[in-house]
């Protein structure tokens, strides 16, 4: 994650907007892109709410009226430029869909991104807060959209339906966050490229794991 990897406005593609609303939208644009550059310097927890508002051009309270902490300000700065990166991949396969997004992933955690994820997770640990607020703004909406490719593909015969979704998910993704926190081994391409070919064999039924 570099300082040019900014949050896009919206408000080119919407014209018609009262100028109020319009410098709402910029202030919040520039809130996300002024933590994303000061993450590349500083850790989350170094990071604080006035050096956010300073870095952005706005007051705290402009801050303040968006986000209830650091931490959701921290989070969503990383969900907005995260998900723009590892979108699901539509139109295709259930299978390919899966593979796609889990070498996007692990392209996106072998870096800045995956380092930020690791200081969330680490701070929560001390602070429930924080991990909460990582769920709910980011963990909880990316495993859903996951669960639909996965439940796509149970009906219409592409992954297994002996086992639960849920767990299906957690056996395909968790090496991703176990590589991550342990940093034992690399997040390489050649590791995206074993773990989408494995997730295949997990996630295919029984006997057709090569089809």
């Amino acid at each position: 994650m570099t300082a040019s990897n900014t949050v896009p406005s919206t408000s080119s593609v919407r014209n018609k907007r009262s100028p109020g609303r319009t410098r709402s939208e910029a202030a919040r644009v520039a809130i996300l892109n002024a933590t994303l550059n000061l993450l590349e310097t500083l850790s989350p927890q170094q990071i604080t709410v006035e050096a956010i508002a300073r870095e952005a051009g706005v007051g705290k309270a402009t801050i303040y009226r968006w986000w209830p902490s650091k931490a959701a300000v921290v989070i969503d700065a990383f969900v907005q430029n995260h998900i723009v990166q590892t979108p699901m991949p539509k139109g295709g396969s259930c299978r390919e869909a899966i593979a796609v997004h889990l070498r996007r992933m692990v392209q996106q955690y072998d870096g800045r991104g995956g380092r930020l994820v690791a200081q969330i997770l680490a701070e929560g640990q001390s602070d429930p807060e924080v991990l909460r607020v990582f769920r709910e703004r980011f963990f909880y909406g990316r495993r859903a959209m996951v669960r639909e490719v996965i439940e796509e593909g149970r009906r219409n015969g592409e992954f297994r339906t002996d086992m639960d979704s849920e767990f299906l998910m957690d056996i395909v993704y968790s090496p991703v966050y176990f590589r991550l926190l342990m940093g034992h081994l690399p997040l390489s391409r050649k590791f995206a490229d074993e773990l989408a070919e494995s997730a295949m064999i997990v996630l295919s039924p029984p006997g057709q794991a090569d089809r």
